[in-house]
């Protein structure tokens, strides 16, 4: 197989993430919460390892007829911010002037974070949160905290998505990738876990998205506190 054909393949396998935004759009309509969370969870593990790929089989220069960025950040969109948004606002953790806050904010910001040429530190770190309400939601899914507790959270992340506050890429960041990309993908797993056994509540997955939520939250931060040159 030639190494275009190879890059065009990583394209495709990227549009995959589009038809599992659909499938979880239509699993969220009807209700049904942990198959959509399953479909976000299967496009999100999508999205951790097709930028490996495309970097290994170099799209922009192999197949450059197509926006390989452009392209993941539709579908992150889609998967990151909009279904979990509306999952948000149509289960009831959110319902009234509490989820039309929160459909507002978390749409908007997104839309403006998506599109700022400063997403990206030196160090392939994001700079600000970088908009992963699927994570977020999922999470809240799980632990049913109150309304205002979950308006807080939400608020607080969309300020965050345009402080100047780095949150590591599992993938790309460099300093601590050996602990980062394993509680990534132990994230996954917890994430998987809890959808699959509709969120009931006695289960250790909580726990294990709990520490894991932590983590990828706050190493970035600490390692801009403690380790990163100092101007």
């Amino acid at each position: 197989m030639s190494i275009r054909m190879r890059a065009l393949l990583v394209h495709l396998f990227t549009a995959t993430g589009a038809v599992f935004a659909m499938l979880a759009m239509l699993a969220a309509v009807d209700g049904k919460w942990d198959m959509m969370f399953l479909w976000l969870v299967v496009a999100f593990f999508v999205d951790g390892i097709d930028g490996p790929l495309a970097r290994k089989y170099d799209v922009k220069t192999n197949a450059p007829e197509f926006d390989g960025i452009l392209l993941d950040l539709i579908i992150d969109y889609l998967t990151y911010v909009f279904i979990p948004a509306f999952a948000l606002f149509t289960s009831g953790l959110m319902s009234g002037w509490s989820g039309w806050v929160m459909i507002i904010i978390v749409t908007f910001a997104s839309a403006m974070y998506f599109c700022d040429t400063r997403m990206k530190t030196k160090d392939n770190s994001f700079w600000g949160f970088p908009g992963c309400f699927n994570m977020l939601v999922l999470v809240l899914f799980a632990l049913t905290p109150s309304w205002w507790i979950c308006l807080i959270i939400v608020t607080v992340l969309s300020v965050a998505m345009f402080l100047p506050i780095k949150f590591v890429h599992p993938v790309r960041t460099e300093r601590w990738r050996a602990v980062t990309l394993p509680m990534a993908l132990a994230w996954t797993v917890f994430a998987g876990w809890a959808a699959w056994g509709n969120f009931d509540a006695s289960s250790w997955s909580h726990w294990g998205l709990v520490v894991t939520s932590l983590y990828l939250t706050l190493a970035g931060a600490v390692q801009q506190a403690f380790f990163d040159p100092k101007d």
